[in-house]
């Protein structure tokens, strides 16, 4: 695509900084022999002068969900792992979690799931286990008990309750965190260590890691939010640098330029520059409708407006390993069975294997999803991408 002309996307990424729908953005499409499109505009810290790039460090957050995906497929690969196996027989403390079945009062009621979760129903968030900002019930269950969500990187959160039986319905939530000690215990090592040893090593992604150093902590962008007067601010970190657990489902920090190369192997099948890092039929099967019938829902409503809003999807969408698939093309857009999800900081990626292109789009703000801002600016370099094409 030498001749690829992104100025149309350039006035898109500006005007929605301009519009203050963003504080800052950055874009990146690459097909499967490199990158041809890369903008930026805002930026790093409001305020700063100093421009947003796609080599700045941002928190990926749920991003990180496919990369410790990717590290259990591989597991799968070499026999060690089986999907189809109970949590419990990899993580024995999984088999204690019940099911919140309502309330008594201010008091949880509490039964025992009806069947056993597997480690495919993590992969695919048909476990029963949820998130605090899309489930009202969970959000009052962590006020009422205390118990800490995943974020603060406290190792009770994995005392949180099912919402669900195993295989009933998807609902999103900490699966993933439980799939990367699942991840640990067959590794017989830390999740930092599986994903720089197996992917993000093998992949030249350097900038791509858990903890970032004192060099890389100076490029990375804080969180921002609106304030009262309309105004986009940084509120800082919002998650600790030094959790006591690497989290699989949100803790990784990475640049576009990083990422990409990620995006590129799943393109190309699973392999990179001659590291393959999955084969060509786990790619496919990860691309592929996986829940096994149970119903993925047309919109999650928000239960924590101040962190996102309501994802409004729509009919025909599934999962897949790790991904979220559409099954019919979208107009303009993405063709069918292409593979993406988002960060809770508003950061998106998509992988169209028919078109045979991959791109994301990163700011680091809250709430996520803004339907008119973020959410939004998604769309339009997404439209914008495909109408230089």
């Amino acid at each position: 695509m030498s001749t690829f002309d992104g100025s149309g996307i350039d006035k898109v990424l500006q005007a929605a900084v301009d519009n203050r729908a963003v504080p800052h953005v950055a874009a990146i499409a690459a097909d499967r022999d490199g990158v041809f499109y890369e903008g930026a505009a805002g930026e790093r810290v409001t305020g700063s002068g100093e421009p947003v790039s796609t080599s700045t460090h941002f928190r990926i957050m749920s991003m990180t969900k496919m990369v410790a995906t990717t590290a259990a497929l591989q597991q799968v690969e070499q026999g060690t792992l089986d999907l189809a196996a109970p949590v419990e027989e990899y993580v024995p403390e999984f088999g204690q979690l019940q099911v919140l079945d309502g309330w008594d009062g201010d008091t949880p009621r509490l039964r025992a799931p009806a069947s056993r979760a597997t480690v495919k129903h993590l992969v695919t968030h048909t476990s029963g286990l949820t998130y605090w900002f899309w489930n009202a019930d969970m959000a009052r269950y962590e006020s009422t008990t205390g118990l800490p969500n995943v974020v603060p990187g406290d190792m009770a959160a994995f005392g949180a309750p099912l919402v669900a039986d195993p295989g009933t319905r998807f609902e999103y939530g900490i699966n993933t965190d439980w799939l990367g000690r699942v991840v640990e215990a067959v590794a017989g090592t830390t999740l930092d260590v599986v994903v720089k040893d197996h992917i993000t090593g093998p992949l030249g992604m350097d900038d791509t890691m858990f903890a970032l150093d004192d060099a890389r902590q100076g490029n990375k962008t804080p969180v921002h939010a609106k304030g009262e007067d309309g105004q986009w601010a940084s509120i800082g970190n919002v998650l600790p640098d030094d959790p006591s657990w690497w989290a699989g489902g949100h803790g990784l920090h990475s640049t576009p330029r990083d990422y990409i190369r990620f995006e590129r192997a799943l393109l190309r099948g699973g392999e990179l520059d001659g590291a393959r890092i999955l084969r060509q039929e786990t790619v496919d099967a990860a691309f592929s409708d996986q829940l096994d019938g149970a119903p993925f829902p047309t919109e999650i409503a928000t239960a924590d407006p101040a962190t996102t809003d309501t994802l409004h999807l729509g009919p025909g969408w599934t999962w897949g390993y790790g991904l979220l698939l559409n099954t019919s093309d979208v107009p303009g857009r993405r063709r069918a069975w292409s593979g993406a999800w988002a960060g809770l900081f508003n950061t998106h990626f998509w992988i169209d294997r028919t078109t045979g292109i991959c791109a994301s789009i990163y700011t680091n703000s809250l709430p996520f999803i803004t339907e008119h801002e973020a959410w939004k600016l998604y769309g339009d370099f997404e439209e914008a991408l495909y109408a230089a094409m």
